[in-house]
């Protein structure tokens, strides 16, 4: 793996692990407004697509969406050039390690102790 193989896969992890923490803020946010806004239907179907449909209409949600969907793009792109044995545990270890930390900066409790443990079984 050529050094900018590397940077390019540890990037990936990094857009992923941020926008993973903040598409779980944009999802707590979701979850309090629905709490504040009872639905009238009863058929759970049609609550799901409801609730799903404010989900997607939720910036805070959206948008980490939209740029995590964009890395896991480059990702698969950068998997043509690269062998999946090296490039998949540097970017899923550098996604687990990122959300970890993001979501300490947003504030979230993370057992850091488990998080370490977690890191080093993905490589």
């Amino acid at each position: 793996m050529v050094i900018g193989d590397i940077e390019k896969t540890v990037t990936v992890g990094l857009i992923c692990g941020a926008t993973n923490a903040l598409m779980r803020r944009g999802a707590l946010i979701s979850d309090q407004q629905l709490h504040n806004k009872q639905s009238s239907t009863k058929n759970p179907i049609l609550k799901t697509l409801i609730d799903w449909f404010r989900l997607i209409l939720l910036w805070q949600y959206s948008l980490p969406f939209i740029i995590n969907l964009s890395a896991t793009t480059t990702f698969f792109d950068i998997l043509s050039h690269i062998p999946i044995s090296r490039a998949v545990p540097v970017t899923n270890a550098t996604t687990f390690a990122a959300t970890a930390v993001f979501g300490m900066l947003l504030g979230e409790e993370t057992p850091v102790g488990l998080t370490l443990f977690g890191i080093n079984l993905e490589f």
